[in-house]
């Protein structure tokens, strides 16, 4: 019908880094991201490492979590 626009694909669920700040400061591992990717509603996870180069193009379903080089959780954060 003329006037009418296709509906947007729906938006990839965006992740929530929120409920996870008490993770902060603990050793990163396999079966911590299982649960921080189950408690933000990722749909993908990522490891940055001290030096790392990563991409820097948006992703709502992503979380980024940032270890320091002890693997230690320093910071969680979506994108």
């Amino acid at each position: 019908m003329r006037g009418e626009t296709p509906a947007a694909a729906p938006m990839a669920a965006a992740c929530n880094a929120d409920s996870l700040g008490n993770l902060v400061g603990k050793r990163a591992s396999d079966a911590r991201a299982d649960v921080m990717q189950t408690r933000s509603g990722a749909r993908t996870l990522r490891w940055i490492a001290p030096n790392t180069a990563v991409t820097m193009d948006f992703r709502p379903d992503r979380l980024n979590v940032y270890v320091d080089a002890k693997g230690r959780i320093e910071r969680v954060s979506c994108a």
